[in-house]
């Protein structure tokens, strides 16, 4: 099993880049994933952000983009990915939950996703659709059926546990997407979106890297939403997370 651990710097969005990047590097931890909203909005912003990124030694593990394949042009998320380095870009599917959304309105998504998709290929980037509420990957079923729909080779998911979601249920989870698993974004919350030291759901995230030894490929691993939104709570969540790991 090989384990990237990396920041989501969506967890430190009020901070700046230097900030992030210190955080990081404090914390040991290997990459970043940078956020479309805050530190990489466009191309230039993230061309800029590539140079800082490499120049303390750390990699950019994806664009964590906002992007919804509902109306808008992929292109110019892609060209920020490009700039930025990113190997992948986080997306999302779409902005309605699985359940009320009909038919039509999923074929539609599921088209502007391998649109996207084939996009990103071109560009040797591939694409990871977030695993969230409010989305077509707000179920196991829903987001199943949508990766078979979309069938693109450069398509995978990550996974995060669902709110309020029992430590079993979220492992099972876990391991039916292992085939398209390309990365976790990983914090501890209970109940609902109280903020906990990891250790504090050692079950889930012990039992998550058990998991991930049957991907049979590396995984990223990325610390997001730390109590307080402190750089001393990923420190504290990154030693534990890398004693769990040996």
């Amino acid at each position: 099993m090989h384990i990237t651990l990396g920041l989501c710097s969506v967890t430190f969005r009020q901070r700046n880049v230097y900030e992030v990047l210190a955080a990081a590097v404090r914390a040991g931890l290997d990459g970043v994933e940078w956020g479309g909203d805050v530190h990489c909005p466009d191309a230039p912003a993230a061309a800029h952000v590539r140079t800082a990124t490499a120049s303390v030694g750390l990699r950019t593990l994806s664009l964590g983009s906002y992007f919804g394949a509902e109306s808008e042009d992929f292109l110019p998320v892609l060209e920020t990915a490009v700039a930025l380095g990113a190997p992948r870009i986080r997306v999302w599917a779409g902005s309605r939950g699985s359940e009320s959304t009909e038919p039509a309105a999923r074929a539609r998504l599921s088209r502007r996703l391998r649109k996207a998709a084939d996009e990103a290929a071109d560009a040797g980037v591939a694409v990871a659709l977030e695993y969230h509420g409010n989305t077509l990957t707000d179920t196991l079923d829903s987001t199943l059926a949508l990766l078979e729909e979309v069938g693109r080779e450069n398509v995978g998911v990550y996974w995060q546990p669902n709110v309020d979601q029992p430590d079993d249920d979220a492992l099972q989870h876990l391991r039916a997407l292992l085939p398209w698993l390309r990365g976790v974004h990983c914090f501890s919350w209970w109940p609902f979106d109280t903020r906990l030291p990891l250790a504090e759901r050692e079950r889930l995230w012990r039992g998550a890297m058990d998991v991930l030894q049957e991907a049979g490929r590396p995984v990223d691993v990325m610390f997001e939403f730390v109590p307080d939104d402190r750089p001393e709570a990923l420190e504290r969540d990154a030693a534990w997370l890398r004693s769990v790991l040996g």
